[in-house]
């Protein structure tokens, strides 16, 4: 790892340098990443420095050790075994450093909740995820921006489409995406049977104009009047938008704000988080192919978690964890399972590194 340094120290460098030229400035795509790429090798060039230096302190100590005898060689012998204790340390914190990085860490999350099968109850369900979602935003000090939610006929929702604003979101909200299921009793069900009903969860990275380019002649564009649940009016004007991206097929629909021309926006805002996304996926099933092997370690269709209410009980089925605490998880308290889930990601990455 030491005979790294150099090289990375060298790119370090040549990284700082470029933050304060004028021209790296005034382009704020070339600055976002020049910034990213700045806080990943500060992390590996303080650490790599740090290991240096205990890589010193060891050598100098057993050379002492060698050359002392009595109390001052048992001192010299405990200061080696100081040192090569913070050399393992550090040498663990390098191997993390220097995995491959999800291209999408740092950025905010476009969160998609739809409630799938089961009906109404899946709706109501999509809904508690909404809020569980919101309730960690604020314990994470994020930020929760709604673009749009569209509520169904009993207080569920029928879909809702919110970016959630905070420097670690992707990191810990990428892991939510797939079919979440809920057994539980419903509230339409009056023998008191328990159902199993879901709602699916899509996150993706949120990007720039600069990140996605988008032809206007690609695109349809319709406007229409807002509607809430049952039909009744919200609006008497036609703010609703409806884009539709014809190569792909892809649609996205906003009726949330008053006016059209910020449907528009929220609107183009999705579609383009969909198009990276998809090209993304394209990219990495590509190379799965390749490689004779599913990148990530499972689609993201995939069950990927069950609520039991009458246990009380969350199974998150990726990495066969189970806690007996859905209260306090629906009240926000996901760090438990998202740093879970972290850890096996990188675990997967030593492995396959």
């Amino acid at each position: 790892m030491l005979e790294r340094l150099p090289d990375i120290e060298a790119e370090y460098d040549d990284v700082v340098a470029r933050l304060s030229d004028p021209m790296v400035l005034a382009d704020q795509r070339l600055l976002r990443d020049l910034s990213r790429r700045h806080k990943e090798l500060e992390a590996v060039v303080r650490t790599m420095r740090e290991l240096r230096s205990a890589s010193e302190d060891l050598s100098a100590a057993r050379e002492l050790q060698s050359e002392l005898t009595g109390d001052d060689r048992q001192l010299a012998h405990e200061e080696a075994e100081t040192a090569q204790r913070r050399i393992d340390e550090l040498e663990g914190e390098l191997r993390m450093l220097l995995l491959p990085r999800d291209p999408n860490d740092g950025r905010n999350v476009i969160v998609e909740i739809r409630g799938a099968e089961g009906g109404e109850e899946a709706n109501l369900f999509a809904k508690d995820l909404f809020d569980m979602y919101g309730r960690y935003a604020d314990r994470r000090g994020w930020k929760l921006d709604v673009l749009d939610a569209r509520p169904s006929d009993l207080g569920g929702l029928d879909s809702a489409t919110f970016v959630v604003k905070g420097e670690d979101a992707w990191q810990r909200m990428k892991h939510e995406a797939g079919t979440h299921r809920v057994q539980r009793v419903p509230v339409t069900e009056s023998q008191g049977r328990v159902h199993t009903s879901s709602a699916t969860v899509n996150v993706l990275p949120e990007v720039d104009e600069v990140e996605v380019e988008i032809d206007p002649n690609d695109l349809r564009i319709d406007v229409y009047r807002s509607t809430g649940p049952g039909g009744q009016s919200v609006n008497t004007t036609d703010s609703a938008v409806r884009i539709t991206h014809v190569p792909t097929g892809l649609v996205v629909s906003m009726q949330d704000e008053k006016s059209q021309i910020q449907n528009r926006a929220r609107a183009m805002q999705v579609l383009r988080a969909r198009l990276y996304e998809l090209e993304r996926s394209r990219q990495e099933a590509e190379l799965a192919r390749e490689r004779k092997a599913q990148v990530g370690g499972g689609g993201r269709s995939e069950k990927v978690r069950t609520y039991n209410f009458k246990e009380n009980r969350v199974t998150d089925h990726r990495i066969g964890l189970t806690l007996y605490k859905l209260d306090r998880i629906l009240t926000g308290e996901l760090d438990e399972l998202s740093e879970a889930l972290m850890a096996d990601e990188r675990a997967r990455q030593l492995a396959g590194a």
